[in-house]
């Protein structure tokens, strides 16, 4: 049984619910999850915000956190997870921001450089990385990580 698979039936066990608020990854966490049968009994939804205005507008993370620390920033993908939590109406909610390349972002973050937010029960997980892969290797890491972490933090929760 594959991680996907185990916090699919660890999240129904427990009556929980999830969703993502996804950057670089564009999309693929939704992907990953829903590709397994039995997803809908948990997962409700994702916001791709690929766009800082999109971050802003949609997700309504404000422009002065952006302006301040970055779009690849953890303090932007906590706000993208803690927004995402309530716009989703989830238990549980992750966050995906980063610089998946090919070349240094205009706010000069090196590519690599990755932050997830994990949102759950009032606490926040970071997962900071900055990994040399290809881009689309590293997408995928980035998913299996959160995924990962999110069947961790699930399984020992009380």
């Amino acid at each position: 049984m594959n991680n996907v698979q185990k916090l699919i039936d660890e999240l129904a066990n427990r009556n929980l619910t999830i969703g993502s608020v996804e950057s670089f990854t564009g999309g693929l966490f939704a992907k990953t999850f829903t590709d397994v049968s039995g997803a809908s009994k948990v997962f409700k939804g994702s916001i791709v915000a690929y766009s800082p205005e999109v971050k802003v507008n949609v997700v309504g993370i404000p422009q002065e956190y952006i302006d301040k620390y970055g779009v690849v920033s953890y303090e932007v993908c906590q706000q993208m997870a803690i927004k995402g939590q309530k716009l989703l109406g989830v238990d549980v909610c992750v966050a995906f921001t980063g610089n998946a390349g090919p070349a240094v972002c205009e706010e000069g973050t090196d590519v690599g450089t990755c932050f997830m937010c994990i949102v759950f029960n009032g606490q926040a997980w970071p997962i900071p990385l900055h990994l040399q892969m290809e881009r689309n290797v590293l997408r995928e890491y980035c998913v299996e990580a959160v995924i990962s972490t999110v069947l961790s933090i699930i399984t020992q929760s009380k």
